[in-house]
């Protein structure tokens, strides 16, 4: 896998690219109400706290499938119906320290993650598309809920440049 294509370094672009979606996920959660972090899902037993928390104990359950045989501890789960913000965002930035050791041992070592075919940049692509999914949802049910999101938080959440120097 070429390392660098026009002057950038693609192993530290991709590493950059996780840290950044952790932080447009935190940067979503801090900007939740204690109000909506409470609030159910319509036809769901769920609240939107519980789907931050899913966001984080779906990285713990990859991170113990493949970080087992890399000598990686997955993080504690969340109880989705106990959780906290505060807690969630903790939990977030462990997972996601964890996802990053995984990716970063992946592009070391050719790029592959053993246990996730077919490369590590697959890899990178489903964790950005499972927590853009999820983060669309909440947005989509906040506003569904009455508590639409502030628009300058809307638009936080595409300021890529900004949450990457945040991340940094």
């Amino acid at each position: 896998m070429p390392r660098r294509t026009d002057g950038v370094d693609l192993a530290q672009a991709a590493k950059r690219t996780l840290a950044t979606n952790n932080r447009v996920d935190i940067f979503l959660v801090e900007n939740l109400s204690d109000e909506l972090w409470s609030a159910k899902v319509p036809g769901a037993a769920k609240t939107i706290g519980a789907l931050v928390v899913h966001v984080h104990n779906v990285r713990c359950m990859w991170v113990k499938m493949l970080g087992r045989k890399l000598g990686i501890q997955p993080p504690p789960r969340l109880d989705r119906s106990r959780a906290t913000r505060p807690e969630a965002i903790a939990a977030l930035r462990e997972s996601h320290a964890a996802l990053a050791r995984i990716l970063e041992l992946g592009l070391a070592t050719g790029g592959k993650v053993a246990g996730f075919p077919p490369d590590v940049m697959h890899f990178l692509g489903y964790f950005l598309a499972h927590d853009a999914h999820h983060r669309g949802q909440i947005c989509l049910l906040a506003r569904e809920l009455g508590h639409a999101l502030p628009k300058e938080v809307v638009i936080g959440l595409w300021q890529w440049s900004s949450r990457a120097k945040e991340a940094s």
